[in-house]
């Protein structure tokens, strides 16, 4: 089993996994100590709630943003890896593994990848989705068995979420990954971490402390959630399944999302709907493939050539160009 570097407040065990000292590492957590601007929280109004709250909110934003240059080198691994047969796969626990799974399974819909492109683990297994089962997380012995089951290799880019950037199971997993030639990096609120430490590269919002002390389910997760939206989004439209700002790789699986297949078909080529209604009809219900054939004005197998010569990129496939990343 590997070993972690044994970090402040955190002493080697004689079982092999790492003894933590709650008490010095709750105090070298930014997202751990009170915050002034909501001190006498519990005396507030309703409205006062709602308005510290809110001004808190509005830091996020900005904590992302002196993320972005690290956020868009990840952007471009999670696409090369993916367009070469590899896998996205997210490790994490509690608020931020239940972040990270939200975001795994909204891909297929979204943008028609194949359920084991992106994945998660998160500890104490899918049950902790809906229910607490938070012990899980300081589990090193978990964290790499769970891993080790998904057999990651250098193909394969595996990103740790954390707010502390300290969860026993998240940082063994993602170590254990890197060791096996995986791309790593690490999503998390606080600097100077283990999960840093363990990882390629580090994505830090440090979003500071929270308004309830220590409710990470807060800011922390409200950063967690537009790193990850930037990052599978980003990676899916340097793919090219973004044409312009269109969804066009939409999986028509409910009424829904035929009719935003409808509408973006309509938006892209300016035709009416009767018109998009049938070209999509003619492409095989795929709203790549009818898009390719209208604007490159070709057949239905000369645009599914165009989209297999592309590796399913949209514009590259209209252009019939090779994709580059």
């Amino acid at each position: 089993m590997l070993t972690s570097t044994t970090q402040p407040g955190m002493a080697a065990a004689q079982n092999g996994e790492t003894k933590i000292d709650t008490a010095a590492l709750l105090e070298q957590l930014t997202t751990e100590r009170p915050n002034e601007a909501s001190q006498g929280f519990d005396t507030k109004s309703a409205l006062d709630i709602a308005r510290i709250i809110n001004h808190e909110d509005a830091k996020v934003a900005a904590a992302v943003k002196k993320a972005l240059p690290e956020i868009a080198q990840v952007i471009d691994q999670v696409a090369r890896c993916l367009r070469d047969g590899g896998r996205l796969i997210y490790v994490g626990a509690g608020t931020s593994g239940r972040i990270a799974a939200l975001d795994a399974a909204e891909c297929p819909p979204s943008y028609s990848t194949a359920p084991g492109q992106v994945q998660y683990i998160m500890a104490g297994g899918p049950k902790a989705l809906a229910s607490a089962v938070e012990v899980n997380e300081d589990s090193e012995e978990m964290g790499q068995r769970d891993i080790a089951r998904r057999r990651p290799t250098r193909k394969d880019m595996v990103i740790g979420v954390s707010a502390s950037g300290r969860t026993p199971y998240v940082v063994a997993a993602v170590a254990y990954a890197r060791a096996r030639g995986a791309h790593t990096a690490a999503v998390t609120c606080n600097p100077e971490t283990p999960l840093a430490a363990a990882s390629d590269t580090t994505i830090l919002a440090d979003v500071g402390p929270e308004v309830v002390s220590g409710s990470t389910r807060m800011k922390a997760g409200t950063a967690q959630k537009m790193v990850l939206n930037m990052i599978t989004t980003g990676a899916m439209t340097r793919l090219g399944y973004v044409y312009e700002n269109l969804m066009v790789n939409v999986h028509m699986q409910n009424s829904k999302l035929v009719e935003r297949g409808i509408r973006i078909l309509m938006s892209a080529c300016r035709i009416d709907r009767a018109t998009a209604v049938e070209t999509i009809k003619s492409a095989g219900r795929s709203v790549p493939v009818a898009l390719v054939m209208l604007k490159a004005k070709v057949d239905k197998p000369e645009a599914v050539r165009r989209l297999a010569k592309s590796d399913g990129n949209v514009r590259l496939a209209i252009e019939d160009n090779v994709l580059e990343l």
